[in-house]
């Protein structure tokens, strides 16, 4: 459910049993929850008349879903279930996105009622954006008329935006650099001259001015603190939740507002003043020229013939292979990581991951729901080897519905995210639980009926991928990778 909202932009739906069926189901929703995802989770319940009594699966669903939930209500009568839905979709939708919960006790199925009894709302929903006000937006142009090193950071509030057109207009007007992350990755191509990867933190730790659209200032950014963004920067924060701006850091200019249409409104502005970014492009070509370096800093693990296998070269022989149509789904640690830092995903929306929740094990339902809403477009999760034993066995369920998708797993035998902080933190003779075998994976899949690909070399790889790609079957790309310094400071706290 959650991966049909991330892929088609509509609320997913989840119907799951009460009692253990909605305890499994809470890590889903609390990923959701944290990502600003629009689900709606139905979940069982005893019949009223034995509850307290110790029956079945009865337990106080609604008070555990309540801290990550938008709304979490209990039907009361059957008659008022077209009530109840509707409202569940309006609450998931509007202004921040999140999940809802619907508990429906047993009994409510056996309710007899006339189809004139039970009331379903029309029009229960708007499509309406929050404007922001436009006294704001006017301080936030004349920041960045007067900025010399602007800065853009855009999120996932972007992809939820009713008005996300403007984006590109946004872009060419005011030509400053754009980073992006979580569900706005893709937004831009990455021959777009305004479009950078490599260089965020050096970026932010230059800029006069920082504008920052649908993303919190968490740990991703440093908490918006001086290590990572410079603390004399002006600082302009716009979010459809007001609770996010002035949190870990002030803002000098706070906006509450849908993110295209916040965009749409400082293009205005621009228009209007007939003013064009002269004093940006310079900094422009500075970051370009810095982008390019970092990159060929890069190009010798992106290159590598070493064995066992970098895993920046396993990455790059996937970007290679990505198309616009192509959706991309990050469920790992550390190699997720460095995948996020080389592929460059084509189209808006077709980067997954967890987000700030960091959930090991959903991959395989985002590329379920992936494949199902997009059944042309060719479906990769890039799985670190533990994040693919949590969840390995819905592969079956793939198979089983001809759902054709592929994995890529960097198979470096550890929980190396978990490893690294260890290892610096304790030394390497105390890493306690943080060592896996080197499993063929690839063996179970093909046992189950689906595609698999045991590589270890590196001229290796792009035929195995071409393989499971055209397998015209669920196939895994089980990949043997060594390790690298890429991610030496990566400890994500």
């Amino acid at each position: 459910a959650d991966g049909w909202a991330r892929v088609t932009g509509q609320p997913g739906v989840a119907i799951v049993t009460a009692g253990p069926g909605l305890t499994d189901a809470v890590t889903g929703v609390a990923t959701a929850w944290r990502a600003n995802i629009p689900m709606v989770v139905i979940g069982g319940q005893a019949p009223r008349f034995f509850q307290d009594m110790g029956g079945l699966q009865d337990m106080a669903h609604v008070d555990l879903m309540k801290p990550i939930t938008k709304w979490a209500v209990s039907v009361p009568h059957a008659r008022r279930l077209g009530e109840y839905v509707a409202s569940a979709f309006r609450v998931a939708t509007t202004n921040v996105p999140g999940p809802v919960f619907l508990e429906m006790p047993l009994d409510l199925l056996f309710d007899n009622l006339e189809e004139s009894e039970v009331v379903v709302p029309e029009r229960s929903r708007t499509e309406a954006g929050v404007a922001p006000d436009p006294r704001y937006v006017e301080r936030a142009f004349d920041l960045l008329r007067g900025a010399q090193r602007p800065v853009c950071l855009v999120g996932s509030q972007l992809f939820w935006s009713r008005r996300r057109e403007a984006y590109a207009e946004f872009v060419r007007t005011f030509g400053m650099p754009i980073y992006v992350n979580g569900q706005a990755r893709g937004s831009l191509d990455p021959e777009d001259p305004h479009w950078f990867l490599q260089t965020r933190k050096d970026a932010l730790k230059r800029a006069d001015v920082v504008l920052i659209f649908g993303t919190p200032l968490d740990f991703r950014i440093g908490y918006g603190r001086g290590s990572h963004i410079n603390e004399a920067a002006k600082l302009i924060h716009v979010d459809l939740d007001g609770r996010e701006l002035g949190k870990n850091r002030g803002c000098d200019v706070g906006i509450i507002g849908d993110t295209g249409l916040t965009m749409e409104a400082l293009t205005g502005f621009a228009r209007a003043a007939r003013w064009m970014p002269e004093l940006s492009r310079g900094w422009l070509g500075e970051l370009r020229a810095l982008e390019k370096q970092k990159w060929a800093a890069l190009a010798p693990q992106l290159a590598s013939d070493e064995t066992p296998v970098n895993p920046l070269r396993l990455c790059a022989e996937v970007d290679r292979l990505l198309t616009p149509d192509t959706i991309v789904i990050g469920d790992g640690g550390d190699f997720v990581g460095s995948a996020a830092n080389v592929l460059r995903p084509r189209g808006f929306g077709h980067w997954l991951d967890a987000g700030p929740l960091g959930t090991l094990g959903a991959g395989p339902g985002y590329a379920m729901a992936a494949k199902l809403a997009s059944p042309k477009s060719d479906v990769i999760i890039m799985y670190g080897d533990g994040a693919f034993g949590l969840n390995m066995m819905e592969f079956e369920a793939c198979i089983r519905q001809k759902i054709n998708i592929v994995g890529v797993i960097g198979n470096d035998a550890a929980w190396t995210q978990i490893l690294r902080g260890q290892v610096q933190m304790y030394g390497p003779d105390r890493t306690p639980a943080c060592k896996l075998a080197p499993s063929r994976y690839d063996r179970m899949i093909e046992a189950l009926g689906g595609h698999g690909e045991w590589v270890e070399r590196p001229e290796h790889i792009r035929p195995a991928l071409e393989r499971a790609l055209g397998a015209g079957k669920p196939a895994l790309v089980n990949v043997r990778i060594g390790t690298s310094d890429f991610r030496k400071d990566a400890i994500s706290v």
